[in-house]
């Protein structure tokens, strides 16, 4: 689902931050995953036991496959969050074992643009803040929550 800002990032922003070039730096990708680190050693333990079931994938953008499946143009990759994909939770069942298991994905590109990047923020909480609301919000995503109720939760 690519509905919300958590999906989707910031849209129409026109500071250029969405629009550079879709491939990050290795020290930015390093900054990033530190982030992601942070966030996981501070997110309660019975959702990091989740994370256990789900592999949590970390790309800069989506791939073209991933934007066909949406009917995303190229165009707007950059401004991708996060994705799930495969079977949620509340929908496995042993009669359909021959489902795509489920997998989190999120994506440096569009959770730093939609940060304002990582030169507005050098201490990187904004980025940080914004990989915990898109992590959590596919988790939600991965237990049957649909956008609306991400987004009465706050996880927009």
């Amino acid at each position: 689902m690519a509905d919300s800002p958590a999906d989707r990032g910031a849209g129409d922003r026109a500071d250029g931050h969405l629009r550079r070039e879709a491939m990050m730096t290795p020290e930015e990708r390093r900054r990033f995953d530190d982030l992601l680190e942070e966030v996981l050693e501070e997110i309660p333990e019975t959702i990091r036991e989740l994370l256990d079931e789900v592999p949590v994938i970390v790309l800069d953008r989506p791939d073209a496959a991933m934007l066909a499946d949406l009917g995303m143009p190229e165009s707007e990759a950059d401004e991708l969050c996060g994705l799930h994909t495969g079977t949620m939770a509340t929908e496995r069942s042993i009669d359909e074992a021959w489902r795509l298991p489920s997998q989190i994905h999120l994506f440096r590109v569009g959770i730093v643009a939609i940060a304002g990047g990582f030169d507005a923020d050098e201490a990187g909480e904004s980025v940080k803040e914004q990989i915990r609301i898109t992590l959590l919000h596919e988790i939600g995503h991965e237990f049957g929550l649909d956008e609306d109720q991400l987004w009465d939760l706050g996880y927009n």
